[in-house]
Parts: structure tokens; C-alpha cells; sequence
């Protein structure tokens, strides 16, 4: 406490000498003063050393700065120690806006103390770029004692109390300023009204509503104000809530607003306001208010309102003024509804209605009206006008009869109808008026009069015909007149009849065309001719759908003659029928002579139902002809022998004529016509009727019956039936198998309408013998029906895995079930990668009924693999098994010469493991020896593991604890099955320097470099990394470069000139040296070719530069000694994140191994032995070979670099040979397995037995430590192991 109130006094003291130098200071152009080099070792330093020291209160900062400086160096400040120490430029309280810029000053003359500030006590570091403050930083000259905090985009985070503090020193005590704060203010992003901004809100004038605004998050709380139409709302109540974080505030305002008729289509505007904001934000609603329309005017046409005439189109115009919504009208008549319709000018709000009428004399006396109003209207407005009607009378009437005898008197009465006002009435006999003998008016209709007048006047015959006339006029319709007559009619009798036709006695056919004219002279009223057929007037025919064969002509008058004719078309009731046409008392006759064909031929049986062998007698009578005809029979156009019977009395006055016949039935005559045929020869016309024979007869089934019906399983079948049976079949009964269908259908067959049977998704179980059961009335018949179900082929057997011996012979058989058996539906397949190995040239194919055989002679090992059976007998899908064959032949060890050596440390605490792999089928048994001698595997420093995958087999052999003098010897690995055995040796060495490498080749070359390949030798046990060394020959000197990344194999060397000879060597080192230069396989001379000679471009281009790294800087002696300490905890991190990346990559590259490899000779017989008491364990698994690669393509593995991808822990799916293995196959492999923990998810996945539950930790330990106890003089870090850019050399 004493501490800190001593720096709060001197604060204060400096606040008061320095308050002057500081508001100067403030004034000043920042821009100017950052004048220092943010590229200076201490502004590194200091960026990098984040302790979590920087994160403490400002009680336990002291402590805090001296370690600081321990870790990441002392900031000198370049001021002069004679100054004095104290502030001279103090911060002040400050407020900003959210994202603007904020600086706080802080000027200090304190020589060689660090300057840094705080901020809510939390420390912010002297580094001038304050790390993890990306948006602070320090500004100013440190030299001049310009320690100002510079903060961009400020946000909220940044409002909180600052100081500046100085550091101890040797020149004296700590110093602190006093606390500022630096006000943050945000300004309100959105404000949220209710109802929603930018809508517009439905109000009725006069009621009130309540509107509430609501600000977003701000600092301070924003003011909120609400303008109605322009006008500030006074009614408003507002709460400052807290926001969504702390220091931030809500405003939520309400306002009672009550709108008016003006305010429709204005604004109501919320604006919130805030010292964050320059101006004001604003969020508004348009106002919709509602309020009722003006009373409705009714515009007259004309002066005289309300007068109209009947017939008058009137159009009156109704208009309402004002309303929101407008207002709605409707035109009635005496109260009630004409009209509805009518339109809106929304922009001057005025709805007009117009209505249009046909005035009538009932319109008298009516009342229109026009009603407005709208939605919010209290009552209903209206306007009204009553109709003056005037109309003329709308007909006049004559009541009487105008027709008389000639000299007697007729009596008629004239009315009008009812008319506004009266009219008068008066007669006229072509011009001739005449008196009335009364008149006399009445009320009339609709407030008018009716007018009438009687007539009595003696006729003459010379008054035939004159037109009598009542006529009705007035003052009111002199435009118009109105009138009604009547012609006179004078009968008297007419004076002479005739006919007029073809002569008596003609012969007519029947179906001719006859014209008679009846003739009459004089007479009125017109003569009614008649005309009678026997007595019988004649009428036309109806309906009118039925042909006209009469056709009865109208009265016809020409001058003082009338006419009436009949046209008739001749039939049989015409023959000598008597036609007579008749006037009044006068008549006159004619008769016709028709000839017709017989009217009807009728058959009549003696027998309706028939069977076979009943007699069937047809008579066929002809009713009547003129002249008479001749009867035949004949059945289906065969003649028939006939007998004639005595003739019978004819209608139509015509002959009549009758034959029978006598015919014995089968069932072959069911449906047959017989056919009776009347022909005249006279008239030459035959008519015919005929009799359909219905002969009733049991089933019988067609000579087109289909037996036997194909179909595919799964599809669809139908089973015909082809059947005569009269009367039809009652039914269709199938049976299957002495299972009778239901006829009514069932889940997968129906019986059609005509007996057949339908089925789908046919099976093979439906295969076989259907019986169909058909019965009616008269009897029974039955039939077999044959189905046959053709099916895929399915494969019921094929032996997987077949097995032969090498040079053997063996029959892959493939038994299926199918239908229909063809013999060529057999073919076979081969799965291979390459085409050549799906070749089956020298096998031997061959099918026979249901089996087909794949015959392979002298079993050769390439002949191992996956067949596949394909089984097609042109029913989809085709049958395909899988059937794997499997070559034995004798164990084969892979050699890795020359690289046959494991390294190990012989100081009897490391371990080395060995590995042996063969390939072989069945299974092979691994013995090892140590020089010469069987291994004792009861030993427990010795552990055996072996894994079975197929045909691959392998032996891991664990030393623990290698002794130098017992265990440096040649071991022998002996692989047998009970077809033979094979063995290799593998030496256990010293970890020592790395072997030559080997093959060193040009693979490319341009004018200005070379690509380089070769093989990499023994690597000593230790990794090892490769360099170039070449020479332009007649150039002095050598050049060195390092080879990147350091496990390549191939390299392209750069840098060279056209035309040049030059001689290049490869060298391999580890830890302990390098390969040296006596081996003539690591050096090559090469000789670059010209610029205009031909180049070999690589396919792929490698660095050959070191990537330049920074540029040294003057750094203070500590400062080195600290960066080392951090470099190497650095590369304790990465080296162990990049172990971890490579055997990742190392698991990937594995999974690219080919399915179809795997499958290839895979032998089934793989088993899990139990562990015996030496810990020898025999593994099966087709999935994990854990750390066991072949040599084939064998590419050694250097440290990863940082361009590395990673690698997941462990290794699974190792299935092929073509891969790589991370380091040498008989190297010293403990060195390269993954890191601790990778063992366990390998071993978890391999089924283990119930007396070995899991395995014993003791026996993996982590191998690679052994390298922490082989020489002392090695350091823990190696150089070489670096990534290359962070090494401190350049090559």
C-alpha cells in the first residue's frame, strides 16, 4: 500500500508540473513523432515474449517487469540519466466514438526503466506493439520519452481506466499517472417501432393508439422523440433499460397518438438521437387514417327537376366528396336497391355513381335516392328526388268481330289504355270517318285515364276488305299518334270445284311421286278445300321425324280462283283407294292404281328351344303384294327345299303368298340365319327375313385351345381359353395341383371375364399342370393347360476357396438352378488389375446340364486369384459367384541384399527388433537362429510376434536389452510349410556412420542444371540426410548442397552453365559422420549441354536454395543466450508435432494398396495361436501388418521438414508390396516406430485369446529413447535435425 500511495502523490505532482506540456503535446501531428523502427530487435523480442505475467493486477507488477526482463530483455530508453525522472506529458479523460481512433499521451523523463500502460490494472507490456492488442500500440519517439497509446477502431472493450506506468530503475522508483478513462460512446444501430417501420398503419380519425420505439444497443442511452405529420408528440413516456452487454442501454418510448382526418398519408416519424451519432437516425410509418365522407348531391339534368316522359333515357349523376376509405353508394327506388356500382378518384377522394334508366309509366310517383357512406361512418347520408311521369296509352283495342254477312250490322268498342293526361277517340272505314255512338272515360293505371268508344254500322259486299280504324290523340302527344284497325270482312259463297291429277286407271309403282289440285272459283270468306282418302280426311303424318309421304299443300288464291294441292308418295294403302276434295256443299273424286312388294315377310317356328337332333319346321308367309311374288329358303347362302301352302286373304286389295321348310339341328348350326327371300319379277324387287337358330348345346372346347403357356418368373402369365358353349359358361373353375382357384381371384391370379386365367409375379412353384373345369346348363367339358416358368439362373454351389498345389490340376465347379438349361449359358471371369491376367486361353471351360467347370491344368502361381462364375440363360439378371483360388507352393523369404543389417546400442539397455517376411501357402512356421545356433526363445530378453495376411506371412523378433558381445551376431530366419522352406540372414551391428549410397544417375539435364537420382545405402541406425558436391573442372574450389527434403532419392541441381564439365559426388551423413567419397557409385561426371542443344526438361522441379532468412540485426549479448533457450524449447515441440506428421503421411500412403491384390491367393486358413511362456505369438488378421513393409521400391525416409503433411498414429492397411517403409527393412526399426501410444490401437484390433487379454507393456517401450543413452558426447538436440530454415548457417 505504501508503494502504491507514493505513486499516486507523485503522479499527482507530475500531473500539475507537466498539465501545461501535455495539452502542448496534444496538439501536436501524431504523423510526425512515430519516427522508431518497429523492425528492432527489442520490438521482436518483445512481441514474442508473452508471459502470462502481463496479465496481472497492477499490485504484483513489479515482480512482474523484473522478469520481463529476464525473458525477453531490457528496453533501453537512449534519454539522458542526468534528466530528471517524472512525467512531463500526463494523459487526460477521453471520450470517442466506436471505431475512431483514441491516443492517450504519456511523456516521461525515466532513463532506463520500461514504460508501459495499464488498463482496468491489467498490464499491456512495454512492447511497442502490444501483442494480443492488435489494435494498440505505442506511439512516439522512446528516445524523447513518447510512451502514447494509440488505440484504432475503438469498440466496447476499450472503455476502461488507463494509467502509464515507469519501471524501477537504477536511477529510482517506479512511477505511475493517474487513472484516466477513455469513454467509448456507441452510437444506436437500428430502432424497432411498433407497429413495423416503413409500414403503413390503418387508424380511424379520433381514437386513440399507443406506438412504442425501442433502440438498439447504444452509450449513452439514446433520446427518442416522435413527430405526427411534422408536429412534435407530446404524450410520450420513455424507460432507459440495460442492453445486450454490459455499459450499453436501451431506450423504449411510447406515445399516445390520436389521428385526424389530415393526418391521411403522412408520416409518423420515431428519431433517436444520441451525442455517438452526427445525426439523428429515423425510422417512420405511414398513417392510413380513416374518417367518414360528405353528404352526397344528386345532379339534374334540365330546370324542371322530376319531370321526365314515359320511355325517357335518364341519367343522374351522384357525387360524394371527401371519406377515407371513399365513400360507397347506391342508388334506390323507393327504398329499394337499383344500383351499386361506382367509382373512386383516390387522389381528390370523390366517388361518383351514375344512374341510367328507361323511365316508365310505373315510374310515376317513385322516389330515387342516393345513399354514401363508408367503413367508419356512423349512419348513412342521403339524397332524394320523386318522378314526375306523363306517357301515351300503350295500346288501343277494338272488342268485336269484323267479319259479317253481307247487309247486317257490326258492333265494335274502341279502348285505350290507361295514359298522363287523357286521350280522345275517333273512327275511320277507309277515309270514310264515322260517328260513335258512346264515349266515355274512366281512371286508369299508374295515376292515369282510360278512354272508350262503341261503333255500330251496316255492311256491304263492296266494304270487303276496307280497313277500320279507331284513332286516339291528345295535346300532350301531338308528335305522336295512336291508332288500331281492322279489316272489314264480307262473307259470301263460292261458285265452282274440280281436281286436276293423273288419269283413271294408270298404274303407279309404289314409291312414285303424286301431284292432285283441288280448284275453287269465288266465294269469302276463302273456300276451305278439303281433301278425304275413303271417306277419311287426309292429314300429313306425324311426328315430323317420320318420312312424309303425304304432304298437304296450303290454301293458295290467285285472283277470284283457289287452289289446294296433295302431294302423296305411293304405298300399298293407296291401291284403288278413293281421294275427294271437297268446298263447302261442292265435292269432286279421283282413284289411284298402285303396284308394291310384299308389305312384310314374317317366319314363324314351331320350336323356341333347340338342341341337337330336335326338327325345327319355318313357315314364311308374304302378307301382301301387288302383283303377286315367289317365296325361296336358303341357310347361310345354301339353297333349302321348300313346301308352298294355301294362300291366305291380302290386305291393300293385294295377293298373299306362304312356303315351309323342315331342318334337323346340331351345335355347328348355333347363330346361323335362315333366310326366307319374296321376290316379283314384274317389279323386280326381292324382299328377305331371315332366323337366327339358337341351339342350345354343352361346352365344347376349339381346335385353337392353346396346351402349354411360356412365361419369366416374376412377370406375368395368362392362360388362355378358347371355348363355344350355348348358353354361355356360368362358369370357369381351375385347379392346380388339387387346389381349386378361387374364382373370385386372389393375391396374385384373377379369372378373367371370359374364363382365362391371369397371374403375376410368377414364381417357379407355379411351374406345372393346370385344369380348367367349364360348365352351363347343358353340360360340362374339361382341359389342361400347361406353365411353364422360365427363371434366372441361381448359383446353389461353388467351392470358395479352391485349392490346388503348384503344377496341379483342379475343376472350379459352379452348380446352378435355372430354367430354361442351355448349353452354352456358362462363361467365366477372371478380376485382375492388368488385362493380360484376366486371359483364360489355358483353362479349360465345360458345361454340362446344370454344371459348368473351369478345368485349370499345372496350376501355375500367377494363376491365383478371383474367378467369377457368370451363369446367363437369357432371363435377367445373370448369376455371378465369386470364388477365390488358391495356389500352395513353398515358403519364398524376401532377400534384401545388401541391406541385411539392424543397428542397435550394444550398452545393454536398448532393444532392436528384426524382421523376417515370406510369402507361402498354407501357413508358414518361423525359426530363428543366432549364428548357426537354434534361438532360445524361453529366454525372456527374446519376443517373437508372427501375422499371417493370405499368402504374406511375418516374423518380428524383439531383442531387449542388446549386449554388444552377446548379441552383435548373424541371424538366420527360417520360414517352412509342408511344401518346403527358405531362410535369410540379418546381421546385428553398432549404430555407426551410413553406408555410400549407390546408383547415383543423370536423369535430366539443361544447359544451367541436372536432376540427379540414386539409392540410398545403410543409414547407420541413425537418420541420415544427403549432399551434393560438385566442381566445374578448371575451376578451383568445391561447391556443397544440401539436399531438401532430406529423404529424397532424386534431386535437381541448379545453377550450372551451358557447355560446362563438371564432377559431382553424393554424400550421406548422420549424427556420427559421413559416407566418405571412395565408393564410385556416389560420384558422376556430367557435362551440361549448349544453349542451342536439345535439353530433357525433370517432371518435377525440387529446391536447391535455402530460403534466405532474416537479416542478422545488433542484438544484445543476453538476448542471444535467450533466443537459444526459446529456439530449443521450440524445437522440442515441433520435432514432436512433425513425428507425429510423418508417420500420418507414412499410414496414408498405405492406404493406396489395390482391393483386388489383397483378394489374390488369400489363404483361408489363418489361426490365432495362444502365447507360450517365451511370449512367441503366431497373429491373423487380414486388415494390419503393424511396421512390416517390403523392400520392393524401397525408398529410406528422412526427418520430416515443415512442408510435411502428417500422419495419423499408427499404421493400418498395409495390403500391398508396392510401398515404402519408413526407414531400412532390417535398420534399426525401433527408431522409427510411432510414438508412445501408437502400439495400442494396432494390437486392439488383432483378436487376442482368452489367456492373453492384452500385451504386456513392459516389452514395447519406446525404442526411440535408446538414442538418449548411446553417447555421451552426443548433444539431446542435433543440429541437423533442425527444419532447414531454422538453421543459423547457410550452405
Amino acid at each position: 500500500m505504501g508503494r502504491k500511495e507514493n505513486r499516486e502523490i507523485e503522479g499527482d505532482k507530475w500531473m500539475k508540473r507537466d498539465n501545461k506540456k501535455s495539452q502542448t503535446h496534444r496538439e501536436r501531428d501524431p504523423a510526425k513523432d512515430r519516427t522508431r523502427d518497429r523492425r528492432q530487435a527489442v520490438g521482436t523480442v518483445g512481441a514474442t515474449a508473452r508471459g502470462p505475467g502481463m496479465a496481472l493486477r497492477t499490485p504484483s507488477r513489479a515482480p512482474l517487469l523484473l522478469m520481463g526482463l529476464l525473458t525477453t530483455g531490457l528496453a533501453q530508453l537512449p534519454l539522458s540519466a542526468s534528466a530528471p525522472r517524472g512525467f512531463w506529458a500526463l494523459p487526460e479523460n477521453l471520450t470517442v466514438v466506436e471505431g475512431a481512433t483514441a491516443e492517450l499521451q504519456c511523456g516521461v523523463h525515466a532513463p532506463g526503466s520500461v514504460v508501459q500502460w495499464a488498463k482496468d490494472g491489467l498490464l499491456l507490456g512495454p512492447d511497442p506493439r502490444i501483442p494480443r492488442f492488435p489494435r494498440y500500440r505505442l506511439e512516439g519517439d522512446p528516445s524523447r520519452g513518447e510512451f502514447h497509446l494509440h488505440i484504432e477502431a475503438c469498440d466496447l472493450s476499450d472503455d476502461a481506466e488507463y494509467e502509464c506506468q515507469v519501471g524501477r530503475s537504477e536511477t529510482g522508483p517506479e512511477l505511475v499517472s493517474p487513472r484516466v478513462i477513455l469513454s467509448v460512446l456507441v452510437p444506436p444501430k437500428v430502432l424497432q417501432l411498433t407497429p413495423e417501420a416503413g409500414s403503413t398503419v390503418t387508424w380511424v380519425a379520433g381514437q386513440e393508439y399507443v406506438v412504442t420505439c425501442v433502440s438498439g444497443d447504444a452509450k449513452p442511452a439514446p433520446d427518442i422523440t416522435f413527430f405526427q405529420s411534422g408536429q412534435t408528440v407530446s404524450d410520450i413516456s420513455a424507460n432507459v433499460n440495460a442492453g445486450s452487454q454490459e455499459k450499453l442501454f436501451t431506450t423504449e418510448a411510447t406515445a399516445r397518438v390520436t389521428p385526424q382526418s389530415s393526418d391521411n398519408g403522412q408520416l409518423l416519424v420515431c428519431e433517436g438521437s444520441s451525442p455517438a451519432l452526427d445525426t439523428p437516425i429515423r425510422v417512420s410509418v405511414t398513417m392510413n387514417v380513416l374518417f367518414p365522407p360528405g353528404p352526397p348531391i344528386i345532379e339534374w339534368p334540365g330546370l324542371d327537376e322530376g319531370h321526365v316522359r314515359a320511355g325517357q333515357s335518364l341519367e343522374l349523376l351522384c357525387v360524394a366528396r371527401g371519406g377515407n376509405p371513399p365513400a360507397t353508394l347506391q342508388w334506390l327506388k323507393n327504398g329499394q336497391p337499383m344500383s351499386t356500382a361506382w367509382g373512386t378518384e383516390h387522389a381528390e377522394a370523390v366517388a361518383r355513381s351514375m344512374l341510367v334508366m328507361v323511365v316508365r309509366p310505373e315510374d310515376h310517383g317513385a322516389r330515387l335516392s342516393c345513399e354514401a357512406h363508408n367503413s367508419v361512418s356512423t349512419g348513412i347520408q342521403e339524397r332524394g328526388v320523386t318522378l314526375q311521369v306523363t306517357f301515351p296509352p300503350s295500346a288501343i283495342t277494338i272488342l268485336g268481330s269484323a267479319s259479317q254477312s253481307e247487309n247486317k250490322n257490326v258492333t265494335l268498342s274502341c279502348i285505350s289504355k290507361s295514359s298522363r293526361p287523357r286521350v280522345l277517340l275517333r273512327w275511320w272505314l277507309g277515309w270514310r270517318q264515322l260517328v260513335p255512338t258512346e264515349e266515355m272515360v274512366v281512371d286508369g293505371l299508374h295515376g292515369g285515364h282510360i278512354s272508350m268508344s262503341n261503333l255500330t254500322f251496316l255492311v256491304r259486299r263492296e266494304d270487303n276488305g276496307l280497313t277500320l280504324t279507331c284513332e286516339a290523340f291528345s295535346e300532350a302527344f301531338t308528335k305522336e299518334t295512336f291508332k288500331k284497325s281492322l279489316t272489314l270482312n264480307v262473307k259470301y259463297p263460292a261458285q265452282k270445284l274440280w281436281i286436276e291429277g293423273p288419269p283413271e286407271g294408270q298404274r303407279l309403282r309404289a314409291g312414285t311421286r303424286v301431284r292432285l289440285v283441288c280448284l275453287a272459283i269465288g266465294g269469302n270468306p276463302e273456300p276451305s278445300l278439303t281433301w278425304l282418302k275413303d271417306s277419311r280426311t287426309v292429314t300429313e303424318p306425324r311426328p315430323p321425324q317420320e318420312p312424309r309421304r303425304v304432304q298437304l299443300g296450303s290454301l293458295e288464291k290467285s285472283g277470284s280462283t283457289f287452289s289446294r294441292e296433295l302431294i302423296l308418295i305411293t304405298g300399298p294403302s293407296d291401291n284403288q283407294a278413293k281421294f275427294t276434295c271437297k268446298a263447302g256443299q261442292l265435292s269432286a273424286s279421283t282413284q289411284l292404281v298402285v303396284q308394291f312388294p310384299p308389305t312384310n315377310v314374317t317366319i314363324l317356328a314351331n320350336a323356341t328351344a333347340l338342341r341337337p337332333g330336335d326338327a325345327l319346321n319355318l313357315t314364311c308367309i308374304s302378307v301382301s303384294s301387288n302383283p303377286p311374288v315367289n317365296l325361296s329358303w336358303d341357310k347361310e347362302g345354301e339353297r333349302l327345299e321348300s313346301v308352298a301352302t294355301p294362300p291366305r286373304s291380302a290386305p291393300f286389295k293385294g295377293s298373299a303368298a306362304a312356303r315351309s321348310v323342315l331342318l334337323r339341328m346340331s351345335s355347328r348350326d348355333h347363330g346361323h340365319r335362315v333366310t326366307c327371300r319374296a321376290h316379283s319379277p314384274e317389279l323386280r324387287e326381292t324382299m328377305s327375313a331371315f332366323y337366327r337358330l339358337n341351339v342350345l348345346y354343352p361346352p365344347e372346347f376349339l381346335g385353337e385351345q392353346v396346351l402349354v403357356v411360356t412365361a419369366v418368373e416374376q412377370g406375368e402369365a395368362l392362360l388362355p381359353v378358347s371355348v363355344s358353349a350355348n348358353p354361355a359358361p356360368e362358369a370357369f373353375n381351375w385347379t392346380f395341383r388339387g387346389y381349386r382357384l378361387s374364382p373370385a381371384g386372389g393375391p396374385r391370379h384373377r379369372v378373367l371375364s371370359g374364363g382365362a386365367l391371369q397371374l403375376w409375379n410368377v414364381t417357379r412353384a407355379d411351374d406345372g399342370l393346370y385344369q380348367l373345369h367349364c360348365q352351363n346348363s347343358e353340360g360340362t367339358a374339361e382341359t389342361l393347360v400347361r406353365l411353364d416358368v422360365h427363371y434366372a439362373p441361381t448359383i446353389r454351389a461353388l467351392q470358395d476357396p479352391t485349392e490346388v498345389n503348384i503344377g496341379g490340376s483342379v475343376d472350379i465347379v459352379c452348380t446352378v438352378d435355372a430354367n430354361p438349361i442351355l448349353p452354352e449359358m456358362f462363361s467365366w471371369e477372371r478380376l485382375g488389375e492388368e488385362e493380360e491376367d484376366q486371359s483364360l486361353d489355358d483353362m479349360e471351360k465345360i458345361s454340362k446340364g446344370s454344371t459348368g467347370r473351369l478345368r485349370i491344368h499345372h496350376a501355375k502361381l500367377a494363376q491365383a486369384g478371383a474367378y467369377q462364375c457368370i451363369v446367363d440363360n437369357g432371363v435377367a439378371p445373370p448369376a455371378r459367384g465369386l470364388v477365390r483360388l488358391v495356389v500352395r507352393f513353398a515358403p519364398q523369404v524376401e532377400h534384401p541384399t545388401p541391406l541385411n543389417k539392424v543397428a542397435a546400442a550394444g550398452d545393454s539397455t536398448s532393444s532392436a527388433t528384426l524382421h523376417c517376411r515370406a510369402r507361402g501357402v498354407p501357413n508358414i512356421v518361423f525359426t530363428w537362429t543366432k549364428n548357426g545356433v537354434p534361438l532360445d526363445l524361453e529366454d525372456p530378453r527374446y519376443t517373437e510376434h508372427t501375422y499371417h495376411q493370405g499368402g504374406v506371412h511375418s516374423s518380428l523378433l524383439t531383442i531387449a536389452n542388446v549386449s554388444a558381445a552377446q548379441d552383435y551376431a548373424l541371424f538366420t530366419c527360417t520360414a517352412t510349410n509342408p511344401l518346403g522352406s527358405d531362410h535369410t540372414n540379418i546381421q546385428l551391428v553398432s549404430i555407426s556412420r551410413p553406408d555410400p549410397p549407390s546408383g547415383l544417375k543423370v536423369v535430366s539435364m539443361t544447359p544451367y542444371s541436372v536432376g540427379l537420382e540414386w539409392k540410398p545405402g545403410f543409414d547407420g541406425g541413425l537418420p541420415q540426410r544427403f549432399q551434393i558436391r560438385y566442381e566445374a573442372l578448371g575451376t578451383p574450389g568445391f561447391l556443397y548442397m544440401d539436399v531438401l527434403p532430406p529423404d529424397a532419392t532424386t534431386f535437381t541441381l541448379t545453377g550450372l552453365q551451358p557447355s560446362t564439365r563438371y564432377r559431382v559426388w553424393l554424400l550421406a551423413s548422420n549424427a556420427l559422420g559421413d559416407s566418405g567419397l571412395t565408393d564410385k557409385g556416389s560420384q558422376i561426371p556430367i557435362t551440361t549441354p549448349g544453349l542451342d542443344e536439345p535439353s530433357g526438361e525433370p517432371d518435377y522441379q525440387l529446391p536447391t536454395e535455402q530460403p534466405v532468412g532474416p537479416s542478422g540485426l545488433p542484438l544484445l549479448p543476453v538476448l542471444f543466450a535467450v533466443g537459444g533457450l526459446l529456439l530449443l524449447s521450440n524445437i522440442s515441440c515441433v520435432g514432436g508435432f512433425l513425428w507425429q506428421r510423418r508417420l500420418r503421411r507414412l499410414a496414408e500412403g498405405e492406404e493406396k494398396l489395390s482391393e483386388e491384390d489383397r483378394v489374390r491367393n488369400e489363404y483361408e486358413d489363418s489361426r490365432w495361436t495362444g502365447d507360450r511362456d517365451t511370449r512367441s505369438s503366431t497373429v491373423s488378421t487380414t486388415d494390419v501388418e503393424p511396421y512390416y513393409h517390403s523392400m520392393k521400391n524401397f525408398s529410406p525416409q528422412l526427418p520430416p521438414t515443415l512442408e510435411e503433411m502428417s500422419y495419423p498414429r499408427g499404421f493400418t492397411h498395409i495390403e500391398e508390396e508396392n510401398m515404402a517403409f519408413p526407414g531400412h527393412l532390417y535398420d534399426e526399426v525401433e527408431r522409427l516406430y510411432a510414438p508412445p501410444g501408437a502400439w495400442g490401437p494396432v494390437y486392439d484390433e488383432v483378436p487376442m485369446g482368452p489367456s492373453d487379454p492384452c500385451w504386456p507393456e513392459e516389452t514395447y517401450e519406446d525404442t526411440r529413447r535408446i538414442y538418449d543413452r548411446v553417447a555421451g558426447n552426443l548433444d539431446p538436440v542435433e543440429t541437423d535435425s533442425l527444419p532447414f530454415e531454422l538453421r543459423g548457417h547457410l550452405v
